[in-house]
């Protein structure tokens, strides 16, 4: 097959040059645009005040790079776009070194009550009552220590804004998640051609993790799933991989993060000579994937995406529903900041496809105890419908269109 062995992990190393530098992380103008947005979702459904927490929300809205941890951090933003930043009093000047977006920083002392000066800062802001929208990562320690210090607000969750305004990607982060997305195929293509009998899995787990970084992913594979034979019925891996013998069916998942936006890409095929059960499944899968992609228009629904994926595996014999052999999980999830976000291609997502949405194709076919086969690609919506970020498999004997 055309791609796969004959080569070494010496020799992709040593063929790969940067390019991760090529692109342009997030500016802060970009920052200033989605705090508008979020405040005007606040307008829209008189939300009068927004609770972001340490983590990939904060981050989003305001650019602060803070990890959640058991002390209270975070922002209150209100519809007028007054943002205000909690934290404990003696971590104040490092906040004000993160701050990329500007705002009075509230400081607590250690023997105070973080959720006491929330609420105080509500108040203080005219808030005394109503439903505050709470980050829908928020620990819930947090949230039960707010809400057992007071009786003026009712808390509700914050995803319509936070999704509303992360599911809709903008142009300078498709290009990031594009730049991302071609890294890791890059990878991919490199993975087939070291491929031998008796590699191992972790062999090619450290080999993807090193190529990454060397094309500047400088924090190595965001996440990396490698199987062979029997391991590959399992979506999501085994304890103990298995080496590689030949004629099995290899599946590689993985992806990294540039600037903050994650890649994300598996690649099935077989090392050897295919048997006419892996050649009737693999082509089952590519026609399902790219059946999901020719659902995924505007003004679709999620549901009606995965719908379609099960209707076609049915017709083949598969399923139905989430039975084996078929399609075990969702057909797609969203992705972004986070490997798994919204939209999600299942069922109950009834969310109604924009452009901007950025989301997985992957209908993976299980065959219990003998192989799986997932094909995994994504999508961006535009103005005039679905776009790939990457290519799809274009064949089991010419896996990556060679």
């Amino acid at each position: 097959m055309k791609g796969i062995g004959g080569s070494t992990i010496a020799a992709e190393l040593n063929a790969i040059q940067p390019t991760a530098h090529l692109v342009e992380p997030i500016g802060e103008k970009e920052f200033d645009h989605r705090i508008a947005r979020a405040c005007q979702l606040m307008q829209e459904q008189q939300v009068p005040a927004l609770y972001l927490h340490a983590g990939i929300n904060l981050y989003y809205f305001t650019g602060m790079k803070w990890n959640s941890s058991e002390r209270m951090v975070g922002a209150l933003l209100f519809p007028n776009g007054t943002l205000l930043y909690i934290a404990p009093e003696f971590e104040k000047g490092t906040i004000f070194d993160f701050m990329l977006i500007p705002g009075a920083v509230h400081g607590w002392e250690e023997h105070e009550s973080p959720y006491l000066l929330f609420v105080n800062l509500l108040k203080e802001n005219g808030v005394a009552s109503g439903n505050i929208s709470i980050d829908e990562a928020t620990p819930f320690f947090i949230f039960d220590g707010i809400k057992n210090c007071q009786n003026s607000y009712n808390f509700v969750n914050a995803k319509p804004i936070t999704a509303g305004c992360r599911m809709i990607k903008s142009p300078a982060e498709i290009s990031i998640m594009q730049h991302a997305m071609n890294i890791t195929l890059e990878v991919q293509k490199a993975v087939a051609r070291i491929l031998r009998v008796g590699i191992s899995a972790k062999e090619i787990t450290d080999f993807i993790n090193e190529a990454h970084v060397k094309y500047g992913a400088h924090s190595g594979s965001y996440f990396c799933i490698v199987l062979f034979g029997v391991d590959t019925s399992f979506p999501h891996g085994v304890k103990a991989p298995k080496h590689l013998e030949e004629n099995e069916v290899v599946l590689i998942d993985t992806g990294c993060s540039i600037h903050d936006y994650i890649s994300d890409i598996t690649r099935t095929y077989v090392f050897g000579t295919p048997n006419e059960e892996q050649i009737r499944i693999w082509n089952i899968e590519k026609e399902t994937q790219l059946a999901v992609f020719d659902a995924a228009q505007l003004g679709n629904t999620c549901a009606a995406m995965d719908a379609v994926a099960r209707n076609i595996l049915e017709g083949r014999g598969l399923g139905p529903a989430y039975e084996l052999p078929g399609l075990p999980h969702r057909t797609g999830h969203g992705i972004g900041l986070e490997i798994h976000e919204w939209p999600y291609v299942v069922q109950n997502d009834t969310t109604v496809l924009k452009p901007g949405m950025t989301f997985s194709n992957e209908p993976m076919i299980c065959i219990r105890g003998k192989f799986g086969i997932r094909h995994e690609d994504h999508i961006y919506m535009t103005d005039e419908g679905p776009k790939w970020f990457t290519k799809p498999m274009h064949s089991l004997e010419n896996p990556f269109g060679i």
